[in-house]
């Protein structure tokens, strides 16, 4: 040991400063070591001398490179691999924590909501890297770091390394995965594994945290592989009665013998382990319980009062707000509440705590922006919803050039508050600036506050002034991708016009080229080329764009309208689903749901769908009165649902506040037709189509203008588009 160490020490002088030996393993021996370069901890891991020479130097990189493309808060991230003489390394951070099996010596079976909350961890890990198409293979207490009462998976990437010399391996006495935790199909050589061998894994862990023993346990390997084989894990109740019974189910379902009956997707076993306690999200701790419990690592970021002399800085108030919310809302760990519940609270002087509790989250920002001249004053406190109390507050007293600097700032300290950990990943994206001239930014946050309007002149607005940004600063990546959803939108809902797809074309394609790490620039490029029916194109953009930002809810949902287009409804709902879950207050992605469900023949799942998405689009308008986006969608839910005279009513104050918008006059028709008002909702398309609304496609495939499609004047108005 001391002269692997001094050969360690010797070879790697250069570049990691090795302290001791911290842990050893089955695969490798762990060195706690400084990172020279950039001054930091980090965990040295050298595979044992024996499966270096099975492997070979270029089998193990090549393997290895796989989990250098995993980002996550709850996976530990590859920083380092390579070949020091005859020794092949990786290195990852030093986690301060201790490991599930450390925390299963001290205390077993675990609380169940503590074994349920690092299970739901594990499974979101499991979940990303799965569709990164990387199976870890050795999912054990031992590969689950606790970090905060966090869990993170370690050592991704190594199994499959191990696995490409197994012919070797049985000559050098080193396992293929552990057979305590493996699932049947490797324990029987498969070498073609899914993600569902890693379900098995990880339910086989739960099933030991919450009863204190595996499922299978043995003497010997081969004792271990018999039950494996044969026979079915011992009931969780016989072993310990307090774990409910549908946290039993859920476990033995992940523990099924085939994969077929396993959960197909490692998010769907989270699913099963969150719906029967709250609506907590993998990686987070609930306050409170039932339908009311709030995520401890949560925020809303409320718009920042202007204190201007000339009070005369709202856009950029409302605007330093928002980019603090983009920011935040990139790590995965914490629950940011959407710009749009959050705003819905300017300009009113309710309790904190109460508006706390109506977002559902743990913590609030809230601030205040003076502006005058070329100084900037920022204050800002984040405050405990639960007490009161004041978690962190600061005042910035900066040049106007500063306001990113402040903006880093801000989210930095409020990550220290919280108490989150980022991945490398995070921390980059949170500290791009997106500009460096503050008066193109000045520009753009006038842009962003007239497209939260979603109305033609709004967006028109928002275009123009995307467009000023661009004139100063030609290298805005997301001024470009702002014109391009503005052009997209307003040829989907008000101007089908040439002009408007060409405009969207080529300023997504700008975006991108200047912005090629930008989920943004990708979820614009992919929602300008959907209308173009490139589909291909459109898929790998998004995809693209929620492996950036696996939160960007735009990508979700144009994602999931781009399926409908082609046609592909599975993939729809899907999407759909995952919308509503980046953004739980979201309204539109469940009543637009509707579509691929109905297309589907799914008739249950409809209802259940319409009831969700009513019931959050009823919460919004408790926060927005007279939000017509949810006043229309909500209507044509209601009236789906056979609540007509709500429906109507909704449908008579979203025309209130513009009854010309083409857009708002097509879900207007909508509501009408459900509600057995042909006349009204056929004028209402008349004069849509005569406003600029022309999408055939539309009204040839709605199922909710079904009613309508044998009416004369529907068909002149086909013939017309």
């Amino acid at each position: 040991m001391t002269e692997l160490l001094d050969r360690l020490q010797a070879v790697m002088a250069d570049r990691y400063q090795v302290e001791r030996e911290v842990g050893r393993g089955g695969m490798a021996t762990v060195y706690l070591a400084q990172d020279l370069r950039h001054g930091r901890p980090v965990a040295l891991k050298v595979l044992h001398p024996q499966l270096a020479v099975s492997l070979g130097p270029d089998r193990f990189l090549r393997e290895i490179q796989i989990a250098a493309r995993l980002q996550h808060p709850h996976i530990v991230p590859l920083y380092d691999s390579g070949r020091a003489g005859d020794l092949l390394y990786y290195v990852m951070p030093y986690v301060e924590g201790v490991s599930l099996r450390q925390r299963l010596e001290r205390e077993r079976p675990l609380p169940v909501e503590e074994a349920v909350h690092i299970a739901r961890g594990v499974a979101a890990a499991l979940d990303y890297a799965h569709r990164q198409q990387v199976v870890h293979r050795d999912i054990k207490p031992e590969n689950v770091m606790l970090h905060e009462g966090e869990p993170l998976v370690t050592d991704f990437g190594i199994a499959k390394a191990v696995t490409a010399a197994a012919e070797n391996l049985t000559q050098t006495g080193t396992a293929v995965g552990t057979p305590t935790y493996m699932s049947p199909e490797q324990a029987a050589g498969e070498a073609e594994l899914d993600g569902r061998s890693d379900i098995y894994s990880l339910g086989a862990v739960l099933y030991e945290m919450l009863t204190g023993t595996a499922p299978f346990a043995g003497p010997t390997v081969q004792a271990i592989m018999a039950k494996l084989f044969t026979d079915a894990a011992p009931p969780l109740r016989e072993r310990h009665p307090e774990v409910p019974e549908w946290l039993e189910q859920s476990v033995l379902k992940a523990l099924a013998k085939t994969p077929a009956e396993r959960y197909g997707t490692a998010a769907q076993f989270a699913q099963a382990l969150t719906q029967h306690t709250g609506t907590t999200p993998p990686g987070a701790t609930p306050v409170g319980s039932g339908s009311q419990a709030v995520v401890a690592k949560s925020i809303a970021v409320l718009p920042f009062a202007d204190m201007s002399p000339e009070h005369d800085q709202d856009y950029f108030c409302d605007g330093i707000a928002e980019e603090i919310i983009n920011a935040l809302s990139k790590i995965q760990a914490l629950e940011v509440a959407s710009r749009t519940s959050a705003f819905a609270f300017k300009g009113k002087n309710e309790d904190i705590g109460e508006i706390g509790r109506k977002l559902k989250v743990a913590t609030v920002l809230e601030g205040s922006v003076r502006k005058a001249g070329d100084r900037l004053r920022v204050t800002v406190q984040l405050v405990n919803v639960a007490n009161g109390y004041r978690l962190w507050s600061e005042r910035y007293d900066r040049q106007l050039e500063d306001v990113f600097a402040i903006q880093d700032e801000i989210a930095a300290s409020i990550v220290k508050a919280l108490r989150v950990m980022l991945s490398e990943e995070e921390k980059r994206a949170i500290e791009k600036a997106p500009t460096e001239n503050v008066q193109a930014y000045e520009f753009y946050l006038r842009g962003r506050q007239y497209f939260h309007q979603f109305r033609r002149k709004g967006i028109l607005a928002a275009r123009r002034m995307f467009e000023r940004a661009i004139d100063i600063d030609p290298a805005y990546a997301l001024a470009y991708a702002g014109i391009a959803d503005c052009s997209a939108f307003l040829y989907m809902y008000w101007d089908g016009s040439k002009a408007n797809l060409e405009g969207a074309d080529s300023a997504s394609r700008k975006a991108l080229e200047l912005g090629p790490d930008l989920a943004e620039a990708h979820a614009s490029r992919g929602f300008a080329v959907t209308l173009i029916k490139r589909y291909g194109e459109a898929r790998q953009e998004f995809e693209t764009a929620i492996r950036l930002n696996p939160k960007l809810y735009e990508a979700h949902y144009l994602y999931a309208r781009a399926c409908v287009q082609e046609g592909a409804m599975e993939e729809a709902v899907r999407h759909y689903e995952d919308a509503a879950r980046v953004r739980p207050e979201d309204y539109q992605a469940l009543l637009l749901l509707t579509v691929p469900l109905r297309a589907l023949g799914r008739e249950a799942d409809i209802r259940v769908a319409l009831e969700r998405g009513v019931e959050r689009a009823r919460h919004h308008l408790e926060l927005d009165p007279e939000d017509f986006r949810a006043l229309c969608l909500g209507a044509a839910g209601l009236a789906d649902l056979g609540q007509k005279t709500e429906a109507l009513e909704w449908a008579r104050r979203a025309s209130v506040r513009d009854a010309d918008d083409p857009g708002l006059l097509y879900n207007l028709a909508c509501v009408y037709a459900l509600s057995d008002m042909p006349e009204d909702a056929i004028k209402a398309l008349e004069t849509a189509v005569e406003n600029g609304f022309g999408h055939k496609e539309w009204l040839e495939n709605d199922s909710d203008l079904g009613s309508l499609r044998e009416e004369p004047r529907f068909k002149a108005l086909l013939k017309k588009l």
